[in-house]
């Protein structure tokens, strides 16, 4: 399985019975290198096996006796409920074959339940950063003797401002003989490289293919449109012409997504919505049927993005364009996953253009454009273009008027301080045969007669 790493017996046969035979770059990297006791600072896209990468080591290390009346071990923290599901499903797989115990502690379900579970000492929590912090604060959670931290999604954690959360969170897992693994999408995101510093000790950087790497296994097109209109035409004409299993349609706006919802369901479209305004038992019912083949259409908003590891799911929709260059390759990072093939297809409507452009800079790509017969829009994309791809337009009469205002100002300020200056400069040499009391303006003192 993994030539080099000793593992127990028992991990070994929990590996195999889930078909990982063969580990991906990412997995052998990571496992030999962990192990060892190392903090590491891991950068991989999406789908390339990274939970597997380093619930293995974490798994293994616990499967060794611990110090006699030890509380929970590992800590697991991620950014979103959906996300700590998923790692909490596959931690729980592999432990099939072991006694190692796991819990999950997330919005959604009753504190007094968690609190139950937690006062057990499972060996390992895997929690959101908001859920965990109310049960510290009551008490509920004792993380002294935590051995192994991972920041799964960092950062995303960072950009959901979990940032206080996870620092108080770290400050109790004070246990001098703590592991550290840090993940995220990239190692240039400004915030996780602050924290790196601050959590991780004499950390080994692993970066297997980050944002900028090529999606060998997704093709990626663009498909311009007039309009919101437009779009609903071009998106129907998608989803009921080309072949998938399972598709996703992301919006940016939760009105956006239940409309959409809709409008597909009433042009008999198999379809739900998923954003984070539904309950979280129903959110997770959605999913559940999604798995299951009884619809095959999800629109939804990014609360999909992070954490969606859907078998069969073929296609990717982005009806709104992304905000970033992250956060696309997080949505297209929803299919093409463990070898698969999968199509990421984008709408793009002309106050859309210079946001991709920016995206397939950022990535240094570039998507193929493509068209539907019967749909051709009237926008064609910019006229001119600037060397960064964006639009080279003409600007516009606002713009032209506040630069113009901004010129007379500007121009104004610089007068009005010249004549202060030469002003200044008269009165003073008029004011040198003057008696020092009037040169201050003042009057002189009248005298007693």
């Amino acid at each position: 399985m993994f030539a080099g790493c000793e593992l127990h017996p028992q991990l070994i046969k929990a590996l195999e019975s889930r078909g990982f035979t063969d580990p991906t770059e990412v997995q052998k990297q990571v496992v030999a290198k962990a192990l060892k006791g190392s903090d590491l600072q891991i950068s991989a896209e999406t789908g390339s096996g990274k939970t597997i990468a380093y619930l293995v080591p974490l798994i293994n290390r616990l499967m060794h006796p611990a110090t006699p009346k030890t509380g929970s071990r590992a800590l697991i923290l991620l950014p979103t409920r959906e996300l700590a599901q998923q790692i909490f499903k596959e931690c729980t797989q592999l432990a099939d074959f072991t006694k190692t115990t796991s819990v999950l502690v997330t919005g959604g379900q009753e504190m007094r339940y968690q609190a139950a579970l937690l006062r057990r000492d499972p060996d390992i929590i895997v929690a959101t950063p908001g859920r965990l912090i109310e049960h510290l604060g009551r008490k509920n959670a004792d993380l002294h003797d935590i051995e192994l931290l991972i920041l799964d999604e960092a950062d995303r954690m960072l950009d959901m401002g979990f940032f206080d959360d996870v620092s108080a969170i770290i400050a109790q897992c004070n246990n001098k003989k703590r592991q550290t693994m840090l993940l995220s999408a990239t190692l240039n995101h400004r915030g996780v490289s602050a924290a790196a510093r601050e959590i991780l000790e004499n950390a080994v950087v692993v970066d297997i293919a980050g944002a900028q790497t090529p999606h060998e296994n997704i093709e990626q097109k663009l498909i311009l449109s007039d309009d919101a209109g437009h779009k609903r035409k071009q998106l129907l004409w998608l989803l009921r012409n080309l072949e998938y299993d399972k598709a996703v349609v992301f919006a940016n706006k939760r009105t956006q997504v239940s409309d959409l919802h809709s409008f597909l369901r009433k042009s008999d479209i198999r379809c739900n919505e998923l954003h984070g305004e539904i309950p979280q038992d129903e959110r997770k019912h959605i999913m559940s049927q999604f798995k299951q083949g009884n619809f095959n259409v999800l629109v939804a908003t990014d609360v999909a993005a992070r954490g969606l590891d859907i078998k069969g799911l073929e296609l990717v929709i982005n009806f709104d364009m992304a905000h970033s260059g992250d956060e696309y390759v997080h949505r297209i990072g929803r299919t093409g996953r463990a070898g698969e093939q999968g199509t990421a297809i984008s709408l793009i409507a002309d106050y859309e253009w210079n946001l991709v452009a920016g995206i397939q800079r950022y990535l240094q790509q570039r998507f193929s454009q493509d068209l539907i017969p019967g749909l051709e829009g009237k926008y064609k994309g910019p006229k001119k273009l600037k060397k960064s791809g964006k639009a080279a337009g003409k600007k516009s009469k606002k713009d032209t008027n506040r630069q113009s205002q901004a010129k007379t100002q500007n121009k104004s300020r610089h007068r009005d301080r010249k004549n202060v200056g030469k002003r200044r400069s008269s009165s003073e040499s008029s004011q040198e045969n003057i008696p020092s009391a009037q040169r201050t303006g003042m009057a002189p003192p009248k005298r007693k007669k």
